[in-house]
């Protein structure tokens, strides 16, 4: 059984509990160590780590990703975790559940250099990588042990060691046969880990756990599956397959899959997002048409910076909102067009709100673009709207400007007015500010 250093990045031929070369403890052994190749790479706790890198000072604190009371959390350094706080719960609960938590507010910048720091890393080592989301992706490395002058277990260990390094943050690999083991394996040893998960060993793995431990089984899926009696893996492994596609249809054939370990997806780099959005929870309710129009156009304007970072633009605009009751109204339009401009989204979305706010009270606000295609060369005319060319130009020349000087160097009368309703806000809640 062949056991690899992840200090030293050396491989022994045998099991051992220390490495004979570099003293290291951080091991890691597998029978088919050597013929794994496909890997799941998930940063961990990722917003949360880029806050504590640039912050030593939080360091050893419960860290929250996040806006005000009201908002969603957007991740949870593992401190935090420890208290039941979690990603995508209520700010409100997280606080409760950790009154000590240091809440962070996003910095979405950082976090696209610290991805596009790590996918440079990945895509030197294989060409073969799926981007996932901003902090995990697949990578197949079948092939790549002539190219990269180690077998794939070596390369990622030392991939890991060189994001530590140089991009101030650990991740987590899996390594297995298939997506779904890899993306299982990863899960296993958080944080700053790495394991190994074989086709051969995934059946007997799976069975003593319960359903929602197959990624991609939710919750509400979960109790569904406990309620008919698939009270582990090992049941549904049990069960038939026709019998689990008589019950669940498609979804029946992939938990009979899934169930024994099997994914036959390939890592595709080709795969794309299907969208680009952006959304805020108010810190208190809003049911003025302006000010809700004020949300909008900071929404469209950070929708459109993603979109142009991705160079990509969309042909379908979303409106979302959710009212004071949690009840979430989703309304979208296709354009003429595709656009990745912050003013069109901006007007197409303001469009969809008219009809939307009419007095009534909503705590969030979003706006995004689906059905992308890679971002034109030069930006479309509309015989409907004449002055849309001349404002793509003036966006286009903002753009420009922010980039050299910094994101302050433009801003538009909407912006400032925004800016100073929350800066007076800020100022009544907090009288110190004033």
């Amino acid at each position: 059984m062949e056991t690899l250093c992840r200090d030293c990045i050396t491989l022994h031929a045998q099991r051992t509990n220390v490495c004979p070369h570099c003293s290291g403890r951080r091991l890691i052994a597998h029978q088919a160590l050597g013929s794994l190749n496909i890997a799941h790479v998930d940063c961990d706790a990722f917003y949360a780590a880029i806050a504590m890198r640039d912050n030593p000072e939080l360091k050893d604190s419960p860290v929250l990703i996040g806006g005000g009371r009201r908002g969603v959390v957007s991740a949870a350094c593992y401190i935090a975790r420890l208290y039941g706080a979690h990603s995508a719960m209520p700010m409100f609960k997280a606080l409760q559940a950790c009154p000590n938590a240091i809440v962070v507010p996003p910095d979405y910048e950082a976090y696209q250099i610290a991805a596009a720091q790590i996918r440079e890393k990945m895509r030197a080592l294989t060409p073969l990588v799926q981007i996932v989301s901003i902090d995990e992706a697949y990578l197949d490395l079948s092939g790549t042990t002539k190219a990269n002058k180690a077998p794939p277990a070596a390369v990622l260990a030392r991939l890991a060691l060189d994001i530590e390094k140089d991009v101030g943050i650990t991740v987590s690999i899996g390594l297995s046969a298939n997506k779904f083991l890899a993306k299982t394996a990863s899960e296993l040893d958080k944080p700053r880990g790495f394991a190994a998960l074989s086709a051969e060993e995934a059946p007997a793995f799976l069975a003593p756990h319960p359903p929602a431990f197959l990624h991609g089984v939710g919750p509400k899926h979960s109790a569904k599956l406990v309620r008919d009696g698939y009270r582990t893996i090992a049941d549904l492994q049990a069960a038939p397959q026709k019998e689990l596609i008589a019950r669940y249809g498609e979804t029946g054939l992939w938990l009979s899959e899934r169930a024994f370990g099997r994914d036959n997806r390939r890592v595709s780099p080709d795969s794309v997002r299907k969208s680009v959005s952006a959304e805020t929870t108010f810190f208190a309710n809003i049911h003025e048409l302006g000010e809700l129009e004020d949300e909008l156009w900071r929404l469209s304007v950070k929708t459109a910076d993603r979109s142009k970072a991705a160079r990509v633009e969309g042909a379908v605009v979303t409106l979302k909102l959710k009212s004071a009751d949690f009840k979430t109204i989703t309304r979208r339009t296709t354009l003429a067009s595709p656009t990745q401009l912050s003013q069109t989204i901006f007007r197409t979305a303001r469009t969809l709100l008219a009809r939307e706010a009419t007095g009534r009270q909503f705590r969030l606000i979003g706006v995004g673009i689906s059905t992308l295609t890679p971002a034109a060369e030069t930006d479309a005319a509309d015989l409907l709207d004449p002055n849309v060319k001349k404002r793509a130009s003036a966006e286009r020349a903002a753009d420009i400007a922010r980039a050299k000087f910094g994101k302050d160097a433009v801003k538009t009368g909407r912006t400032v007015r925004r800016e100073h309703k929350q800066a007076t806000r800020e100022a009544k809640d907090d009288p110190a500010k004033s």
